[in-house]
Parts: C-alpha cells; sequence; structure tokens
C-alpha cells in the first residue's frame, strides 16, 4: 500500500489534474498541499494508530487521506465536489480502510454515518485541511454534535488559529477563543507556510490541536445564558462591559438594578471590557446574572 509515490508532490499533483481535467474553485476554497512532510506532521500532532477512526473534511484528491489512512483504522472523509469523487476512486484505491462521503459536513446525519461506518468504538479524531471560508462553522458544527469527537487536528488560517488559542487581555481573543476553550484545550501545532499550497493562498496556514476536556472548563448553570453573554460581551469590542451587558439585556431598571448586582457579586468591575474577563469569571457572571433576571 505504502510503495506508491506520494500524492502530495508537485508533480504527482500536476499529473492528477491534468489526467482528469480539474480546476480549482476558488468558492470552495480548494488549496491542495504538495509538501509529504507536512501531511507526516499532521499525523503526528493527531497522535493517529490503528486504534483510531478518522472523520476527514474536503480531502481533495487524498494527498492527506492516504495519509491518514496509512496510520489510522478507518477514515471516513466528506467530499462536498462531485468533480472530486472518481479522482478520488483512483487515487485511494489501494486502501480498504477509507470510505469517502459525498456531502456536505454542516448536513449530514454525523451519528448515522458514524455508526453505520466505523465497526467499533475506537478514538475517535477530526484530521483536515479546512476551506478557510467554513472554518468555524464545522468546528462549532463538531463541537455541538451528539458524536463524542475525542479532537480535532486541523489546518486553517493562521489569523484564526490565532483568535481560538489567544488568551484573555490580547487583541484576538474573542467569543470565538471562548467557544472552543469552553469544551476543549486548544494550541498551535505548527505553522504551515503558504509555499507548500497549490494553488498557493495568499496568507501562512496553522496547524491547531483541540482536545475534548472531560468537563467543560467552567460549569455554568445553563450553557445557552452563559454563550448569551459571552457573544454580547463582544458585540463592541471598545465598549466596556457595562455598555454590552445592556446592548445585550436591555436598559429596563429591573434589568440595570440585576446586572448591577450580578457583577456586584460576581466581583466584577463593569468598566472593564469584555476581552479582559477569563472563562472563569464568564462563567460566574452568567450564573450571577441568570440568577438576578430570574427572580
Amino acid at each position: 500500500m505504502t510503495d506508491r509515490k506520494d500524492i502530495a508532490t508537485p508533480t504527482r499533483t500536476k499529473e492528477i489534474l491534468e489526467k482528469y481535467g480539474f480546476s480549482f474553485k476558488k468558492s470552495l476554497g480548494q488549496n491542495f498541499i504538495v509538501e509529504p512532510n507536512i501531511l507526516t506532521k499532521i499525523v503526528q500532532a493527531a497522535g493517529l494508530d490503528k486504534e483510531t477512526n478518522v472523520i476527514e473534511v474536503g480531502p481533495g484528491i487524498g494527498a492527506l487521506t492516504e495519509h491518514l489512512g496509512r496510520a489510522a483504522h478507518q477514515v471516513m472523509a466528506f467530499e462536498i465536489d462531485d468533480r472530486l469523487l472518481p479522482v478520488l476512486a483512483d487515487t485511494l484505491s489501494p486502501y480498504d480502510n477509507i470510505k469517502i462521503v459525498h456531502s456536505d459536513i454542516l448536513k449530514a446525519n454525523l451519528p448515522a454515518l458514524v455508526a453505520e461506518n466505523f465497526s467499533d468504538e475506537g478514538r475517535l479524531m477530526v484530521v483536515a485541511n479546512l476551506p478557510y471560508y467554513i472554518t468555524t462553522p464545522i468546528i462549532m458544527h463538531f463541537l455541538a454534535s451528539e458524536v463524542k469527537i475525542d479532537g480535532l487536528v486541523i489546518m486553517m488560517q493562521k489569523e484564526v488559529a490565532d483568535r481560538i488559542t489567544a488568551k484573555p487581555g490580547t487583541k484576538a481573543y474573542g467569543s470565538l477563543s471562548i467557544a472552543i476553550q469552553y469544551y476543549m484545550t486548544a494550541e498551535v501545532a505548527f505553522i504551515v507556510p503558504k509555499t507548500v499550497f497549490m494553488p498557493q493562498p495568499n496568507v501562512d496556514s496553522a496547524i491547531i490541536r483541540l482536545t475534548r476536556r472531560a468537563v467543560p472548563a467552567v460549569t455554568v448553570q445553563n450553557e445557552v445564558h452563559f454563550f448569551k453573554l459571552v457573544k454580547g460581551a463582544f458585540v463592541q469590542r471598545r465598549k466596556t462591559l457595562w455598555n454590552n451587558l445592556l446592548a445585550t439585556y436591555g436598559k429596563e431598571p429591573a434589568v440595570k438594578e440585576a446586572l448591577e448586582q450580578a457583577l456586584q457579586v460576581s466581583g466584577i468591575d463593569a468598566k472593564r471590557r469584555g476581552e479582559t474577563l477569563t472563562v472563569a469569571e464568564f462563567g460566574k457572571l452568567s450564573d450571577a446574572i441568570y440568577q438576578f433576571l430570574s427572580r
């Protein structure tokens, strides 16, 4: 299986594209990796072994997919572009542990497909080179899914990776950082230069490693309310927490009083900005507001 030449070289990639007359679609964010060493590092970052099942999104011509097939137990790859189905059937023909699903990952019945295609309940990882334009919705889709994903190792625009892994008090820190860090630990595994892609994107990429926490980063009374607060705190970054709270919850006297009491109980200064609050502080404030507004 491994004696075939890697797909991820400029020569082999060009051969495959010419054979099928394939042209890149900008609307699908198609950028193919043409450096096998990067793919080896991605597999290593994911810690894949023959006990691990993998979900991939956007396999392209199968460059990363074949590396996943070599390292993991079973691989299920979602490809939305029907032009790539015959290409993948050809390039991945040596691997009987890879299944291509022609579907939009955001519309697919993930629990049913996982049950149908993975024969055991081993570790489950998402490993993918995600299209830049839809990175965040795909990550949040996996986090909200009923399927228990143990971790995600994904390539994305470096700027988005910086936002996901950002710490409080930094410019990159925001509601996306908190939404993901609530469920997962997040770290940048390594940077990927734009020169290893065909066609070459305008920016560098990063491989990010997300590992599911045994329990969320903070225990809150109501998760929906917690995320409402977090989102509201960053609506206008330059404004104080107090101004954003009024914009989120309203300015009625009873509401203002409840917000004032919640801030006092939480020990959080209303003049602070949302970007200075830790996940734990958001949790404390969320519970206090929820309690005072429920009275």
